[in-house]
């Protein structure tokens, strides 16, 4: 994602950072699996989380 053409739809901002969650997002129906991290791209005027991506999709199908 290109975060230097968006604009945040909250508050009009145009400065973004991507941060990490290390908890892994799993299946429901999978008590253990891999699973994987997400990325969000989050406004660093206001907070808002604008965008979340899964890093390794498939991941989740393991």
């Amino acid at each position: 994602m290109n975060t230097s053409e968006m604009i945040c739809k909250s508050c009009g901002g145009n400065s973004f950072v991507q941060a990490m969650d290390f908890i892994n997002l799993r299946p429901v129906d999978k008590k253990i699996a891999l699973g994987s991290e997400r990325i969000f791209t989050v406004c660093l005027d206001c907070g808002e989380v604008v965008s979340i991506k899964v890093k390794n999709p498939k991941n989740l199908i393991r």
